[in-house]
């Protein structure tokens, strides 16, 4: 017998997401599911697969769940989280605006403006090593304004210059991990060869996710995201924030800033304590999908 499960594809600033209701529907949520359902060549295709579930916590409205796709569970995502309560309010799950969503590290505020906009309140951010978690013991630091940087050493890659091989990055954690690292370009850093290799890098105990930050003006920044489990993203909506605050912390960019992203622009406002994303979520289509026929359909690779 077919499981059919019923999905949405929907998008925000090009970082592309399948959608589904695990409130009205029972779903057994496995890593080749995920896999299946995000392969962009024998699947849907999306960067993330997002879950809606029933909260449970007294203080939360849904569980919001989200999945690389590389099929391992991830603890935010700041598109995705402005694509899900666009999802809550298309689907009539909830008329509440704003929305109280549960996420791995505790409960953040979605609401969904009459301009067609979603703004994220994005929980806690934190600069400690230890928060994301990131092993800094015995290397180099350096300030710059109010944040620290560490020198990382880098091998692999054959290309990289000396200066990309001693990279110095400042690292945050807004209820995921990220690093940033700050370029004269976006468009030409090196982006496919240091992102896997700091994704991955042993200092970084549940991976990491890379953001290469150009600044552009006080108030405007350009940034690409290598993304754990996931690769270089159109856009990271947790990433555009980490590299606004690290921005802001140096001295170099001040509160809001329009983080320009290959997929559109994220507006970012931190004030020191809140940290809110603005930018769009868009519905592609509504479709079902035989999940356990997709699964039997997928095939490796040969080269």
């Amino acid at each position: 017998m077919s499981k059919l499960w019923k999905f949405s594809k929907m998008h925000g600033a090009g970082n592309d997401f399948v959608v589904l209701d695990g409130v009205r529907a029972a779903l057994d949520i496995t890593p080749s599911r995920i896999r299946a359902l995000a392969n962009r060549h024998m699947g849907i295709g999306a960067d993330q697969v997002l879950v809606v579930e029933a909260a449970s916590r007294a203080d939360a409205d849904f569980r919001y769940r989200i999945f690389n796709a590389d099929g391992g569970e991830v603890e935010h995502c700041g598109n995705g989280a402005r694509c899900f309560v666009r999802y809550v309010h298309e689907h009539g799950l909830s008329t509440r605006n704003p929305i109280r969503a549960e996420i791995g590290t505790g409960v953040i505020l979605l609401e969904e403006g009459s301009d067609g906009e979603v703004t994220v309140n994005m929980g806690a951010t934190s600069f400690l090593p230890g928060s994301l978690p990131f092993d800094a013991s015995g290397l180099k630091t350096r300030q710059v304004g109010a944040d620290t940087q560490w020198q990382l050493a880098l091998s692999g890659a054959p290309g990289l210059t000396d200066a990309w091989r001693q990279t110095w990055l400042s690292v945050v954690s807004i209820s995921n991990p990220h690093a940033v690292l700050r370029v004269d370009d976006a468009e030409t850093a090196p982006v496919a060869q240091l992102g896997p290799l700091l994704e991955s890098h042993p200092r970084f105990a549940r991976r990491v996710n890379v953001g290469f930050l150009q600044i552009l003006g006080p108030h405007d920044a350009r940034l690409r995201v290598y993304e754990r489990g996931a690769g270089e993203t159109l856009a990271c909506g947790s990433g555009a924030c980490a590299a606004a605050v690290t921005g802001i912390r140096q001295g170099e960019l001040i509160s809001p800033v329009r983080v320009q992203t290959r997929g559109g622009t994220l507006t970012i406002a931190w004030d020191g304590q809140q940290l809110r994303m603005t930018g769009p979520a868009v519905t592609v289509y509504h479709g079902e999908i035989d999940i356990d026929r997709l699964v039997s359909q997928q095939r490796p690779i040969h080269f």
